[in-house]
Order: structure tokens, then sequence, then C-alpha cells
């Protein structure tokens, strides 16, 4: 799987096209398939992001197929396809009043932006300062930070129509920002997740142990902002202090494969990954 989201019960993206809701109560440990509530069937090729709307009524997903898709969760149909990217999606994320505009970032170095009311099948806005694949992305009030192979970290005030650039000098992987806003979380590729101050680009913080060379491995924060939590290629969960930048978790799972994504449920203090293995 290459992509999870926590904010309906668990909503997955994968390899073999499809996008699959889970209820992890219903889950049972030694049937992969149960829990199973609904999937989604339109991609043509993997499916590489999902991001799910504030209302949980509409998600989007991107992939191989250069295609941006808005779905209605409820009756699995899909409401909107945008077209135009020249590579496959490799991230998406939702914003806008109402989660009404549509953010997609992909292989061919650009930014786009969709509206979902405009009846247009053209983004509403195009960011090409990326000099390399767009790899992840943010979205978070009317900022925008995305992360790109480039080894830089470009935050954009879409009210002021600024971009700030911050030089990492590692291809990036992963980027979130804090909740206070003042700062982000970013993975690279050399094994290392970095706490970035907004404000002056500093490096407030580093976190490693995991291993992150080769392929895309996200990391996110957890309860309230205080654990970083990443997945890695050796087939752990690590889990740091985020003040002090010390393993407090390392966990075993997917059958030691990569462990590609994580993500964070704030109401129930839990976490949940996907990897490999096709398991989450």
């Amino acid at each position: 799987m290459d992509s999870i989201d926590w904010a309906l019960p668990i909503l997955t993206g994968s390899s073999d096209r499809s996008i699959r809701l889970y209820n992890p109560l219903k889950a049972k440990p030694s049937i992969p398939s149960s829990g199973l509530v609904q999937t989604y069937s339109a991609h043509g090729y993997e499916v590489l992001d999902v991001a799910v709307a504030a209302d949980n009524a509409r998600f989007a997903s991107v992939g191989g197929d250069k295609t941006v898709f808005l779905w209605d969760v409820a009756t699995a149909r899909t409401l909107r396809r945008w077209a135009g990217h020249a590579g496959r999606v490799n991230a998406v994320g939702l914003g806008g009043e109402g989660d009404q505009v549509v953010v997609s970032g992909s292989f061919d170095a650009t930014v786009r932006l969709w509206d979902c009311k405009s009846s247009s099948t053209k983004p509403i806005q195009t960011f090409e300062e990326a000099k390399d694949s767009v790899s992840t992305l943010h979205v978070a009030g009317h900022e925008l930070v995305v992360g790109s192979v480039d080894g830089r970290m470009r935050t954009y005030d879409l009210r002021m129509g600024i971009v700030y650039v911050d030089v990492v000098a590692q291809p990036i992987t992963s980027v979130q920002q804090t909740r206070d806003g003042n700062a982000v979380l970013v993975s690279t590729l050399d094994s290392t997740i970095r706490l970035m101050d907004k404000g002056n680009g500093q490096m407030l913080q580093c976190y490693k142990g995991h291993t992150n060379k080769d392929f895309r491995v996200r990391s996110c924060l957890g309860m309230a902002d205080a654990v970083v939590i990443s997945g890695s290629e050796d087939g752990q969960l690590y889990a740091w202090d985020l003040l002090e930048g010390k393993v407090i978790e390392k966990v075993g799972a997917h059958e030691g494969k990569v462990v590609s994504a994580v993500a964070f449920s704030g109401a129930k203090k839990e976490w949940a990954s996907a990897g490999a293995d096709g398991g989450r």
C-alpha cells in the first residue's frame, strides 16, 4: 500500500489500483479482508495518495494514471475527474472554504489547484517552481507546504501570493505542518526526519534510527504534536519524542517489508500503518 488516511475509519490506496475503506473495530488479524466497508475503483494505475475532506463525505485520490479523482464516500462514485499532469501524480490534499479546492503534486514538477465547484476541467492555478518531481504536500489553511525530490521545501502563502523556499539538500518524501503553524516535519532520503522552523528555516530537532534511502516513506505527528511517527524500509514502525528526538517506541510490522505510510487518529490516540506487504 502507498497511502493511508485516518480521517475516516481507515482509507488506503494501493498498487493494485484500488482504494479501500476499513472499519478497524470489525477487523480480525487472522482475516486479511475483515473490516472492509467499501472499495473504490476507477484508477488505471497504482493509487499513490488519498486525502479526506473535513466532513468525511468526500475524498480525493491520485496515482500513476496522471489523473485526480474526487469521490463520494457513501456511494463510491467519482464526482469529478481532472487530467492535465504530464506524469504520475504523487500527492494530493484538500483545502479552501469547505474543502472545495483539490491540490495535486506530480512527477512533472508542478502543483495544480482544482476547483470542485467549477465545471471547468482546467486548474485554477499551477505552480512550476520545483526543479524535480513533487513528492509530497500538506495543506494548512491559506498555506501550502510542498516537498520535492530537488531537496527544496516550498511554502506557498496563497493569500499573499508569496513562496518561501527552504533548502534541505536531500530528496523529500514527506511534509506535515505542526498544529501551531510554526514548524514543519520533513522526511528525507538520508534516513533523517527534521523539524524545521518555518520562520527562519533552521532545524529545531532531528529524528534518526529508521531506514529511508530508496522509497517514499512518510511520517506524521501524533498525540497533540508531542510524538513523531514514521515507517521504515526495515519493516519497523518508529516513534520519537518531538522535543528530545529520542526513540520512545519501535514496533515490527508488515513482515519485515517497507512500511511506507503512517496515520494517527487524534480521537482514539491510535496509529495505523501501510506497507509493501499489502497489509494495514
